[in-house]
């Protein structure tokens, strides 16, 4: 079971004990197996983690990333070593980037509707205030 399971996709510790407790594998077998997997590199939540961070974080602030590797079972020291990629700059480049695909979308309306509509869009992908302030009002500026 965690091995199809694994092949489907990449999976942490966390989420291969939860599918394997829903099938009621007993605890003893669960703790056996995912240490074996974990013995011969077949799971491990740090890669896991790495690869999660950089196939997401381009659309996606560091808070978005934390919480979902969090869902994910990731501990919250590996969740930070991963994110160690996502900086200040890289946050603000994406933010830019979407805040850019969005303004076309929203070119006939009121600059207070795109403003709103624009910060909501970057806070619920988890990017930082300062960030969502700074990048919409100076995009919707130079659009100006």
């Amino acid at each position: 079971m965690a091995l199809r399971q694994l092949t489907m996709a990449p999976r942490t510790r966390a989420q291969l004990a939860e599918k394997m407790a829903a099938r009621d594998v007993p605890e003893d077998v669960v703790v056996e197996v995912l240490d074996r997997f974990e013995e011969v590199g077949l799971v491990d939540d740090r890669a896991f983690a790495d690869g999660f961070v950089r196939s997401r974080s381009a659309g996606r602030g560091r808070r978005a990333l934390v919480q979902e590797l969090r869902r994910k079972g990731v501990d919250d020291e590996t969740a930070e070593q991963a994110l160690e990629v996502v900086d200040h700059d890289s946050q603000t480049d994406a933010a830019r980037d979407l805040v850019r695909r969005k303004l076309r979308s929203t070119a006939g309306l009121e600059r207070a509707v795109r403003e709103r509509r624009l910060f909501g869009m970057l806070a619920r992908r988890g990017f930082p205030t300062d960030v969502v302030l700074r990048v919409v009002r100076e995009e919707l500026d130079d659009e100006a």
